[in-house]
């Protein structure tokens, strides 16, 4: 099974800010897309999922061979797309295990039963090492980065998709929170999940170390390679990488 993405361009309003990007991620791959801010990670992402402020002009999204570069949000999630966003949503008034029975139920056929839901959130919270108390608050309402993240992966870890894409998921945690949420993807993987890790820092990469490193520089993909490129990242930042795609071009 495998998230394809083939030559897209996206463009918001009138220009274009993805120019030809092909990734390709295989179930049980974990994958890092890099880049400094402005880049495109972030459109990519939005892309992904169906935001439709992002105009696909040319080339395709493809989930296990199904064409999902027109599908809707909701229909992306059903065939198996998860995405954990930068700044999640709060919901007052919707405790954290009504919106994940809410969130189960809309990729089924009929609403889980209250008793399996039970048990498989208990399951998840205790693989987690999230305590109980924590799916009676309101959802994101007062959290901490930490604690906003640690929902997203909880959801992620109930919803079970095919391919998570968490986008600057390291945004802003403290390094406590940063070992939760990094030790909840990792959890996550050992279940041949496909991941893709969007972020401009590589701390995160300390902690979840991907099997494949992508850099983005102006909505392009210019090198990839493996862990090793993330490390030579840590040491020189992005200006070798600019300054040999500008060699390279000339």
């Amino acid at each position: 099974m495998t998230l394809e993405i083939q030559n897209l361009h996206v463009r918001i309003e009138e220009r274009e800010i993805l120019h030809g990007v092909d990734l390709t991620v295989k179930k049980g791959e974990t994958h890092a897309l890099m880049g400094p801010n402005g880049s495109g990670k972030s459109t990519l992402a939005n892309t992904l999922m169906g935001n439709p402020n992002y105009e696909v002009t040319e080339g395709r999204i493809l989930l296990d061979g199904e064409d999902l570069t027109e599908a809707d949000p909701d229909e992306r999630a059903r065939a198996g797309l998860f995405m954990a966003f930068q700044y999640p949503a709060t919901i007052p008034g919707v405790s954290v295990a009504n919106f994940l029975r809410m969130a189960v139920n809309a990729r089924r056929e009929e609403p889980i039963k209250v008793k399996e839901f039970g048990e498989i959130l208990g399951k998840n919270m205790e693989l987690l090492k999230i305590d109980r108390a924590f799916t009676s608050r309101y959802l994101n309402e007062g959290f901490s980065g930490g604690e906003k993240k640690r929902a997203e992966i909880l959801q992620l870890a109930m919803l079970a998709p095919e391919f998570a894409v968490l986008d600057e998921t390291d945004s802003g945690l403290d390094i406590d929170a940063l070992r939760i949420v990094s030790d909840g993807v990792n959890a996550l993987r050992e279940q041949e999940r496909g991941f893709l890790i969007i972020t401009h820092y590589t701390r995160i990469l300390g902690y979840v170390r991907p099997e494949f490193v992508h850099i983005m520089i102006d909505g392009r993909i210019v090198r990839e390679g493996g862990p090793e490129l993330a490390d030579e990242l840590e040491d020189k930042g992005y200006e070798w990488v600019r300054e040999e795609v500008a060699a390279s071009a000339s």
